[in-house]
């Protein structure tokens, strides 16, 4: 995990790593800027309670970003270890699009974390891109995507969505229209790595696809001790199938 400090609110720390656990272990852990800067001073609170190594980088002129090509070097000399499975990239920031692509041309998985304003060709480098929006909810505060939840009839309205969740389906389902949620959410992602049911206002992706009430969803026990499988259906299927 290569965070650019210059680049990255702190107080996404806890979701992020959170959220990184869901997709393995961060063996290494560092986070790039001057840390003599008062601006970095939310981050060093981060430092020890989430085990992250700060590298210090002086901004040697004005106006030009050194970390970025600290983060680069040290991205390419861990990558050349071969001990490593994937990298987290945390930034909002365009420069890493090649490096982003560069290490997944290495059969390596890409993780880019980032705000809303990321660059498109930077989140397209990635094989999966969450926005930090996402991750910044307190226990205090109610989720700011709640507060703007969309209606089903909002979902229903909005056709990149709907294309997007049913071209899933579809492609995913089998002589009668039923697909697995799991392999659906694993196309979904492939054609656009920053999809994220949060987004819409919901945890999961079974959520969103209820919301729009155009889709059928059922959970199915393949046998006994074994996990149950949610599988989801375009309406418009009901005629054809079971």
């Amino acid at each position: 995990m290569l965070i650019d400090a210059d680049n990255a609110q702190p107080s996404i720390a806890d979701g992020m790593l959170a959220e990184v656990a869901k997709y393995g272990t961060a063996h290494v852990k560092r986070a790039y800027g001057d840390w003599t800067s008062q601006n970095l001073r939310g981050w060093k609170d981060q430092l020890l309670a989430q085990s992250i190594q700060p590298i210090q980088q002086f901004g040697y002129t004005t106006g030009k970003n050194a970390t970025d090509s600290a983060m680069i070097i040290d991205a390419m000399d861990l990558l050349y270890t071969g001990n490593l499975d994937g990298f987290v990239i945390v930034s909002s920031d365009s420069d890493f699009t090649r490096l982003a692509s560069r290490i997944r041309e290495s059969g390596l998985t890409v993780y880019g974390f980032g705000q809303r304003k990321t660059p498109q060709p930077f989140v397209a480098a990635c094989d999966k891109f969450i926005y930090a929006e996402n991750l910044t909810v307190t226990a205090e505060e109610p989720p700011a995507n709640n507060t703007r939840k969309p209606t089903n009839n909002q979902l229903k309205g909005d056709a990149k969505l709907m294309n997007l969740l049913r071209n899933a389906v579809d492609a995913a389902s089998d002589d009668s229209g039923w697909a697995t949620l799991a392999t659906v959410g694993s196309i979904i992602n492939k054609q656009r790595t920053d999809f994220d049911p949060r987004s819409y206002g919901y945890g999961k992706l079974g959520e969103l696809f209820a919301a729009t009430t155009l889709f059928d969803l059922q959970t199915r026990s393949p046998g006994e001790g074994k996990q149950q499988v949610v599988y989801v259906r375009d309406i418009r299927a009901r005629s054809e199938g079971p």
